[in-house]
């Protein structure tokens, strides 16, 4: 299969994860943002206003508890609809024998899999741009580093999508997919430091949080958009790029041999 053939094929499945995305946006944009106003709401408005300032930037200015949440509830929502978008629309194609078909083609395995990852990488962006636009109403966000805040994003988005990916091919009914969120995905994001700041918590919990990958990707991206310092920036990229490698290659090997997608 020629470079040309493959980018169409590759547009193809893009194209088709984004006309799914806008065509159910009741069920795929506008959740997050009911949810997110009323986390807004609760945490920054009600609670927020007595907890005062959580941390200060590289540059000494004070950032109060609705600033602080603000980056944390924005990766919270790009992870959780990056996993959801890829499962239910991964899933739902290898229900209706899509994905045989696309395996007997001569469309290569990366192909398949870098269209289904766009497409949840696409949903994190609108989902995080929603979010972002629902914070400045409560709060207000400053750029500090636009390359860290961007990179993360898609590093993030990716790495969930890669792990969506995965649910999607060993579930067997609709149910399973629902199983990692809950209880998962879910519980490893709030204690990720959406919602506080690691660094205070007692040991052993502050050393066992350093554990939790989502860690570093709230961590890098609250420093990409407020310029907080709370974890090793190095580190961090170093963590979710060897995540980005390790499940992309277990990714296509289930592909390439069909695991849970040949009947």
């Amino acid at each position: 299969m020629n470079a040309e053939l493959t980018l169409i094929a590759l547009g193809t499945i893009v194209r088709r994860e984004v006309m799914r995305i806008l065509r159910i946006w009741t069920q795929t944009l506008l959740p997050p943002a009911i949810t997110v106003t009323l986390y807004f709401i609760i945490f920054g408005a009600l609670i927020g206003s007595r907890i005062g300032e959580m941390a200060r930037t590289d540059a000494g200015a004070p950032i109060s508890y609705i600033e602080y949440i603000a980056p944390g509830l924005i990766m919270m929502s790009v992870i959780q609809n990056a996993y959801g978008n890829i499962t239910s629309s991964f899933f739902g194609a290898k229900f209706q024998r899509f994905v045989e078909e696309m395996l007997v083609s001569p469309m290569p395995s990366w192909t398949i899999l870098t269209g289904y990852i766009s497409g949840a990488v696409l949903r994190g962006f609108m989902v995080g741009v929603i979010v972002l636009g629902i914070s400045l109403f409560f709060t207000k966000i400053h750029l500090y580093h636009p390359f860290v805040t961007l990179s993360t994003f898609v590093l993030a988005a990716t790495i969930f999508g890669l792990l969506g990916f995965i649910n999607a091919i060993f579930a067997r009914k609709f149910d399973d997919i629902a199983i990692i969120p809950t209880f998962i995905l879910t519980p490893l994001t709030y204690l990720g430091g959406v919602f506080y700041n690691v660094a205070q918590l007692p040991s052993p919990w502050k050393e066992i949080s350093h554990l939790n990958p989502i860690l570093y990707m709230v961590g890098a991206f609250r420093y990409g958009l407020l310029g907080v310092n709370e974890i090793n920036l190095a580190w961090a990229y170093a963590v979710m790029l060897i995540f980005v490698v390790v499940l992309g290659a277990f990714c296509l090997t289930l592909l390439k041999r069909g695991v849970g997608l040949r009947s």
